[in-house]
C-alpha cells in the first residue's frame, strides 16, 4: 500500500499537534469538482479573526484556531457549573493539516465562514505538469 504517496497520510502520520484535536469539533468534508478542491470544516462558535489559515512546507494547508475553554465562557458568574459541554461551550484548540494534491493553485486559495463552516477553496492547475526532470540513481555494492 503507498501510504507515504497517500494525501490522506498526515491523517495518520503527523505529529500531534497538527492532527485534529480529541473532541475537536472541527470535523471536514474535501470534495474535488473539476475546477477545484473544496475543504469544508465545522468550526461552530468562532469567529474568522480566531482560525488561522496558511500554506506551510510548500503544499500543507494548516488550519489553527484557539477557542475559550469552559472558564473563561462562563464570563463573570461563577456560579454556573457545567455538567454537559457537547455543543461546543467548552470550545478549545484545534488544528489541522492537510497536504494539498500537486495540481492546486496555492497562490489562488480563498477560504470563508459562514454558518459555523470554514470553506476553503483551492483552484486546480489545469495545464499539464511536466513529467519533472529525470534523474539518474547511481548504482552501488554498498549503501
Amino acid at each position: 500500500m503507498a501510504l507515504f504517496g497517500d494525501p490522506f497520510r498526515r491523517f495518520f502520520w503527523s505529529p500531534p499537534v497538527y492532527r485534529t484535536l480529541p473532541g475537536s469539533t472541527a470535523l471536514m468534508d474535501w470534495l474535488e469538482t473539476p475546477n477545484s478542491h473544496i475543504f469544508k470544516i465545522n468550526v461552530p462558535g468562532y469567529t474568522k479573526e480566531e482560525i488561522k489559515v496558511q500554506v506551510d512546507d510548500g503544499n500543507i494547508l494548516v488550519l489553527r484556531a484557539e477557542g475559550a475553554g469552559k472558564e473563561e465562557s462562563q464570563g463573570k458568574d461563577k456560579d454556573v457549573v457545567w455538567h454537559v459541554a457537547e455543543r461546543g461551550g467548552g470550545r478549545g484548540d484545534f488544528a489541522r493539516e492537510i497536504e494539498l494534491p500537486e495540481n492546486g493553485k496555492l497562490d489562488q486559495i480563498k477560504a470563508q465562514v459562514e454558518n459555523g463552516v470554514l470553506t476553503i477553496v483551492v483552484p486546480k492547475d489545469s495545464s499539464p505538469k511536466p513529467s519533472g526532470r529525470v534523474r539518474t540513481i547511481n548504482i552501488s555494492s554498498k549503501l
